[in-house]
């Protein structure tokens, strides 16, 4: 799997793809909310094929882990994991002791992913 600091229409268009996620926000909503370079923008791949992305910006105090989605096919491979240790790692070297993460309460897997890694 390859990481890659990425592009909103490669992530905006793998939000598409994600069922749990109704109605995505377009392209113009996460350039408005992210507009600056303090924010990350993670891909995952398999196989030259997006899988799972990640969003997040950073703020005066925390770190705020935004939106984020794995393809139902590569769920339960640690992708999610993998991508949080890559925000992490990057957040802790800008300084960041704090990383806020919010999830919807009927987006099971993401509840139970806060859960089992201590957010």
């Amino acid at each position: 799997m390859d990481i890659l600091e990425g592009k909103l229409e490669t992530v905006t268009a793998l939000s598409r793809q994600i069922p749990e996620l109704k109605d995505p926000d377009p392209i113009e909503e996460y350039q408005k909310r992210l507009p600056n370079t303090a924010d990350l923008v993670l891909a995952a791949f398999r196989d030259e094929q997006a899988v799972r992305f990640k969003k997040g910006s950073e703020r005066d105090a925390y770190f705020h882990s935004w939106m984020r989605g794995v393809l139902p096919a590569f769920r339960q491979r640690g992708v999610a994991r993998a991508l949080a240790e890559y925000q992490e790692k990057r957040a802790k070297n800008k300084g960041h002791t704090t990383i806020v993460f919010k999830t919807r309460n009927y987006l099971k897997g993401m509840l139970i992913f806060a859960l089992q890694n201590v957010f």
